[in-house]
Order: C-alpha cells, then structure tokens, then sequence
C-alpha cells in the first residue's frame, strides 16, 4: 500500500466508523472506482482497533460503570447489586449485539459474494439515508435510554445486524431505530457508539483470527500508521459529532448519502 492509501483509507475507517454515513462502503469505494488493490487483513485488524480504542477511551467512565455494575449482577465484585442501572444497560448491549454476530457467522460468506457491489451500496445508501431522515423529521419524543428497555435494546440490535449489508451504516441504522423509539438524537448517538464497542470488538478479533490463519505478509508500517490515523479520526469524530449533533440534526448526513447515492447510481449504469 502506498503512503497516501493508507492515510486516506485509514481516515475514511475512524470518520465514517461513527457517522451515519457507512464505513464499508467508504471503504469499499475506493477500490471500486480507483483501482485500488485490497488493503489486506492486517490493515484492517489496524483500523479496526484503532476505532475500539477510541470509542473505549472516549466512554472510559461509562464503560468502567457498566462493567463493574455488570459483574455485580452475576455476583461478583463490590456492587452486587441486580437493580443497578449501569448493570442492565451492560446486559442490554450484550444481548443486543447477539443479532449481529449470529448474521455474521452465517451470512458474511453471501454478504462477501454478492452484496459488496457498487450497485448494492447505492441502493443501501440511498434507502437508508431516507429512512434516517424521516425518523430525523418525525422524532417528538425525548425518551432517555433508562426507558429504552430490552426489547427495545434488541430492536437497536437486530438493526445492526442488517447493518452488515455494505451501504448500510451500523451507526446511521442504529441511530434511525434509536430515534424512531423517541430517543433523543443525543441518546441515539451514545447507545449507537456503546453497542458498537462488542460490535467491533467481534469485527476485530474474526479478522485477526484469519490474519493468524492466514500466510499473508504484514505490513506492520501500514499497521502502525493505519492504527493510528483511525483512533485520531475516530475519537475526533465522536467528539465533534456529539457536540454538534443537537445543533445540524441528522439532515447534513441524509443529504450526503442522498448525493452520494445517486453519484454511485450514475457510475454504475452510466
């Protein structure tokens, strides 16, 4: 990989990892209409745990919460306590991300097959950017995630798990849910980027397993700067989208993907 791929892919992974805009399609593009030769599995182990530590790091105090409150509810720890806040949202999330690793398991080999088209990322992208624009418009409500509730949680969850459709976005369809059960556009956003942390923990871990497995070389310069750039972009992401998110909404983004769907459209049946 070239100095300026690894830049441009490793910004595009830690900026569009927590935009409602699609990593994977980002990241997919690129080689579609460029020519790019793949990145290759340590790469991607790179910016994947880049984007986990910044989430991680960003919501370091409510992590470190959860998973104290968590280990009291199974009986363990200081805080044995089963009504503690803190202690559901963790099994809320765990149970939540159950939808996309089972997805993952038995549809990655059809999703790699057949949806990871420009074609498909197209029509994902402009379907679910007005789908995110219409919970955007119609949310009244200011539900806080204590009254979200499991089944709740798991309609997030499942959410997700389509989210594995390249063009999608795991943030933007998460979000969508979020709003359309009356979350705040803030609530949203944080029990988005909470549910992601399993979620990319899972990503990772699969993708260093065939990383091991696999006879490819490693590029441990692109590693170490891949890493890098997506924790920078990612963390900078998360700060600036939450801190401004109350003020632009979620049109900016609905507009982009509206653009940039109908851009793919052009190239693809032009």
């Amino acid at each position: 990989m070239s100095t300026i791929e690894i830049i441009i892919l490793a910004l595009l992974q830690g900026l569009t990892e927590f935009l409602p805009i699609s990593s994977s399609a980002h990241l997919i593009l690129p080689s579609q209409l460029l020519g790019w030769q793949d990145q290759g599995l340590g790469f991607d182990v790179a910016v994947h745990v880049g984007t986990l530590l910044a989430v991680v790091l960003y919501f370091r105090k409510e992590v470190g919460s959860m998973a104290v409150a968590w280990f009291g509810t199974v009986g363990i720890g200081p805080e044995k306590n089963t009504q503690n806040f803190d202690g559901k949202l963790a099994w809320w999330i765990l149970l939540a991300t159950i939808p996309a690793g089972l997805f993952g398991l038995f549809g990655k080999d059809f999703i790699e097959e057949h949806l990871r088209s420009a074609l498909v990322i197209a029509a994902t992208t402009l379907l679910f950017g007005f789908l995110l624009g219409f919970a955007d418009i119609k949310a009244k409500e200011n539900t806080s995630i204590e009254k979200l509730g499991l089944k709740g949680a798991m309609l997030i969850g499942i959410a997700q798990a389509i989210a594995l459709i390249p063009g999608t976005s795991r943030s933007g369809i998460t979000m969508t849910i979020g709003l359309m059960l009356g979350l705040s556009r803030e609530n949203a956003a944080r029990f988005s980027f909470l549910l992601s942390i399993p979620a990319i923990a899972m990503a990772g871990s699969y993708l260093t397993l065939k990383l091991i497995l696999s006879t490819e070389g490693v590029d441990w310069q692109a590693i170490a700067y891949g890493s890098l750039l997506a924790f920078a972009s990612a963390y900078a992401c998360i700060h600036y989208f939450l801190i401004l998110l109350d003020k632009i909404g979620m049109m900016p983004f609905v507009i982009y993907r509206l653009i940039l769907g109908v851009g793919l459209l052009w190239f693809v049946l032009a």
